[in-house]
C-alpha cells in the first residue's frame, strides 16, 4: 500500500503533468496536502456519479478527454508503442459503447452504473503495462476478430459498395 501511495504522490508532484499547477494552487491556498485534495476530489466525483445529476456526461467526459489528449500526444511522438496503446483503448471503448447502447434499459435500473463504468474506463486507460484495454483486447476482442475477420471484411466491403451505390444513384438524379 505504501508503494502505491508513494507512486501516486510522485505523479501528483510531477511538474510535467498538467494537474501539477492546479494542485500547487489549491495546496497553497488551503494548506491541505495535494494527496488529500486528490482523494477528496475522487470521493466527491464518486459520490456525484452515484447520487448526482449528469453522471453519464461526467463519466463519458472522463472516458474521452484524457484519452483523446494522450492519443494526440501519442500521434505527435516518434514512438509507435504509445500509438498502439491508445488505439487499443479506443477499440475497447468503442466496443463497450456499442454494447452499452443496446443495454440502455439496464442502465436505468442500476443506480451505481456510472460509478462502475467510470472505474472501468479509468482501469482501461491507466498508465501501466497491462491496463484494462490491453487485457480486454487480448483476451476477448482480438480472438473474436481473428476468428471472424474474413466475414467482417466481407460485410464491410458489401456495406461500402451499398453506400457508394446509394450515393452514386443520388448524384444522377
Amino acid at each position: 500500500m505504501q508503494m502505491y501511495r508513494e507512486s501516486l504522490e510522485r505523479s501528483l508532484n510531477d511538474r510535467s503533468k498538467p494537474w501539477a499547477k492546479f494542485l500547487d494552487k489549491i495546496e497553497q491556498r488551503t494548506g491541505v496536502p495535494r494527496l488529500y485534495v486528490f482523494f477528496g476530489f475522487v470521493a466527491f466525483t464518486g459520490l456525484y456519479l452515484v447520487f448526482g445529476f449528469g453522471g453519464e456526461l461526467i463519466c463519458n467526459t472522463i472516458g474521452f478527454v484524457y484519452p483523446a489528449y494522450m492519443s494526440m500526444k501519442a500521434l505527435e511522438s516518434p514512438a509507435k508503442d504509445d500509438d498502439t496503446k491508445w488505439l487499443t483503448y479506443w477499440v475497447v471503448y468503442g466496443c463497450f459503447s456499442v454494447i452499452e447502447y443496446f443495454s440502455d434499459i439496464i442502465v436505468g435500473w442500476f443506480p451505481m452504473y456510472w460509478l462502475i463504468k467510470c472505474i472501468f474506463i479509468i482501469w482501461c486507460f491507466m498508465p501501466y503495462e497491462y491496463n484494462g484495454s490491453l487485457v480486454i483486447y487480448n483476451r476477448i476482442i482480438r480472438p473474436y476478430y481473428q476468428k471472424h475477420h474474413d466475414r467482417i471484411d466481407d460485410m464491410a466491403h458489401t456495406a461500402g459498395r451499398l453506400v457508394a451505390d446509394v450515393i452514386g444513384s443520388n448524384k444522377t438524379k
